[in-house]
């Protein structure tokens, strides 16, 4: 067998094995897994990754790129977060090759007629094509008192590729309702999507900041008492009750309290097919931080919590009670992000993309001994199999893609702003001091970053259609 690509000489996590491995690509696939010195290099590219760990490419699974900031957050009309082209080069520098983005709906037209969720994601789809240096896929977003034409799209939809649907409990008109979210689970369940949801007790949050702002206690540094332990707790238990009576699997987004890990653990010990995301900062800031100079640079929505739920965030993580890392990725210039400081108007989001592989390696592996098959799991085959990339993407095994991020655990370097590659001036990592960080990134076989170089293209990135296996839907399958 001849092959195009042989990754040598590394410490190589498969789904089942982490050690001494030589991989061979042919094309843009994996085609051998086999023992060191023993595949033929006849004719082919080779990588030395002698002292490094080849994991399979990091998967991105929530991501909000070349999205119109909320005015409010903004301080000004038609802002957007950053571009797919600096979103996916900085995703590729921190060993990100699969990005899950967002598609929003889209607006009736003249004739009230209604685009259909198969449209609305080709619209979404052309602002990424051809500008894009990672594959690529989204969650769609069904918002408000969904339309039942809508609802009546979901079978097409998951037809066409589309496996998860994001819904918010909270966010004004973005909320939907309880009722209608029982009407969208029986749908997602019943054609074998995944819900993907940003949970929160409306009521609570919005009695909670009207209070406080009637009080003049409005100050950001105050979003933790507004998206709080108890809202995460309710919304969390409701959407567990819907989904269960409806069948419907839940990918719950960025989790950032004990209570949520608590839920998350007590439906999957009761056999649901219940998931759940932790972002990347939530491992490492709290509440606290928002009380420092500039600390509402930190905030992702919900909100930042206590000490105690950060460390109950990472025991979830290291036990399996939470299966992905994710950041939420929201990148604004430093201007937009700190223009607002009060509850209503602190912009949400961060420059995270390039940064969740290294930071997560340190606070998990190099910090608390997580295994590195674990830490593949965390960073991208969980993803992948919750979201229906599996095997395809998280895995390097024979047929999956040839996606690796190659890092070097010997590697210390600090963060700074100009060691980044998004298009942003500020980071929130600034100063973060990383054991362990990547150097070598590969997409389908291409070598598309090594040694501080951008070797890939824009238009490398391909649209990745998506199914969920059953296993995933019927209970806590990983």
């Amino acid at each position: 067998m001849n092959f195009d690509l042989i990754l040598r000489g590394g410490t190589v996590v498969t789904p089942t094995f982490a050690g001494p491995l030589d991989v061979g690509v042919q094309g843009e696939q994996i085609a051998a897994v086999a023992a060191p010195g023993t595949l033929p290099a006849d004719g082919a590219t080779l990588l030395d990754t002698s002292g490094k760990i080849v994991l399979p490419g990091g998967i991105e699974p929530h991501a909000h790129i070349a999205t119109r900031v909320n005015v409010e957050w903004a301080g000004a009309p038609n802002v957007y977060t950053q571009s797919p082209e600096a979103a996916s080069r900085a995703a590729l520098f921190g060993g990100v090759t699969t990005i899950v983005d967002f598609a929003p709906p889209g607006r009736p037209s003249a004739a009230g007629l209604r685009p259909s969720i198969v449209d609305d994601v080709a619209v979404r789809r052309a602002v990424f094509d051809g500008h894009s240096y990672a594959d690529y896929t989204f969650h769609y977003i069904l918002a408000g008192d969904v339309p039942q034409e809508t609802i009546d799209g979901i079978q097409a939809a998951v037809d066409s590729g589309i496996a998860s649907f994001k819904v918010f409990t909270t966010f004004g008109r973005t909320r939907v309702p309880y009722g209608r979210l029982a009407d969208v689970c029986a749908v997602v369940a019943e054609q074998g999507g995944i819900l993907a949801v940003h949970a929160e007790e409306d009521e609570i949050v919005e009695r909670t900041r009207t209070r406080l702002i009637a009080e003049g206690n409005d100050a950001g540094y105050n979003l933790p008492l507004v998206h709080s332990n108890l809202s995460e707790d309710v919304a969390f238990r409701a959407v567990i009750r819907i989904a269960r009576y409806h069948g419907a699997g839940v990918y719950f987004v960025h989790t950032t309290a004990s209570e949520g890990v608590d839920a998350i653990a007590e439906a999957r010990a009761d056999g649901l097919p219940v998931y759940g995301e932790a972002l990347h900062h939530y491992l490492h800031f709290t509440g606290d931080d928002y009380r420092k100079p500039e600390g509402t640079a930190i905030h992702t929505y919900p909100a930042l919590k206590s000490a105690a739920d950060r460390d109950a965030l990472i025991a979830g993580l290291m036990d399996g009670r939470l299966s992905t890392t994710a950041t939420d990725e929201y990148t604004t210039s430093k201007a937009v992000k700190l223009s607002g400081q009060t509850l209503e108007t602190v912009c949400g989001g961060h420059n995270g993309i390039e940064t969740r592989v290294p930071v997560a390696f340190t606070k998990l592996v190099q910090e608390r001994g997580m295994t590195l098959n674990r830490f593949a799991d965390v960073v991208a085959s969980n993803a992948a199999r919750i979201l229906g990339m599996y095997p395809r993407k998280g895995a390097i095994q024979p047929g999956s893609d040839a996606d690796f991020t190659v890092l070097d655990p010997n590697l210390q370097r600090t963060i700074t702003l100009d060691d980044l590659h998004a298009d942003s001036d500020y980071s929130i990592w600034e100063g973060f001091e990383c054991r362990g960080y990547p150097v070598t990134t590969v997409l389908r076989g291409k070598i598309v970053v090594d040694d501080g170089k951008l070797l890939g293209d824009a238009g490398d990135g391909r649209w990745l259609e998506r199914r969920i296996d059953p296993a995933i839907l019927a209970g806590p399958a990983l």
